[in-house]
């Protein structure tokens, strides 16, 4: 008799501390919270958790690898939204240009521009960024960068950029694919790097 008189007065004081808790997690963090009763009349609190990823870091390489990964993506997701937004207003300027000789030299007036802007912070990425980066172009635009120099430059001057590429182990037609590159996704989510 005296255990089960224990037993209640210890799920008494659980039940009450988690009430607290939950009403805590209310007030602090705006966390929403489910409150039902079952068919015995007892009251179950349930939450719903943010997305979350779950993967073991079984080696010290591996960790070390991907807080390499979180280091690269904040570092270069800049320069991909930016490639993306400058992208697209080349884009809606080149259809306000009437004639072949005044959109050649608007693209050659902003290529100069942007290379004047950032090829100096571009020389400096490791190899790993400049791969990532070319990743987070395709993800951001849509488009390899591949297609890209090809729709403006051409044929001859893709081909030897991406000539360059090969050089560093990598390809101007490399793509995003979020089930592949999920802990890149994860990390921008995360970080609220959009």
């Amino acid at each position: 008799m005296r255990l089960k008189i224990v037993t209640y007065i210890n799920q008494f004081i659980l039940c009450l501390m988690v009430s607290v808790h939950v009403s805590q997690a209310q007030v602090d963090t705006g966390v929403v919270v489910k409150k039902e009763i079952d068919n015995n009349g007892d009251t179950l609190y349930s939450n719903m958790l943010d997305e979350f990823m779950l993967k073991s870091m079984d080696t010290e390489e591996a960790r070390k690898k991907y807080l390499k990964l979180i280091y690269n993506t904040k570092k270069v997701m800049p320069y991909a939204k930016l490639a993306a937004f400058r992208i697209q207003m080349l884009e809606d300027n080149l259809n306000q240009i009437n004639g072949r000789k005044e959109r050649n030299k608007y693209l050659k007036a902003t290529e100069k521009q942007i290379k004047r802007e950032f090829m100096e912070d571009l020389k400096k990425l490791s190899k790993s960024q400049g791969k990532l980066l070319l990743k987070l172009i395709h993800r951001e635009t849509g488009k390899t960068t591949f297609s890209i120099l090809k729709g403006y430059r051409g044929g001859a001057t893709t081909i030897f950029w991406s000539a360059m590429a090969k050089f560093y182990d990598t390809s101007l037609k490399v793509k995003f694919d979020p089930i592949e590159d999920y802990q890149i996704n994860y990390i921008i989510e995360k970080y609220k790097l959009e």
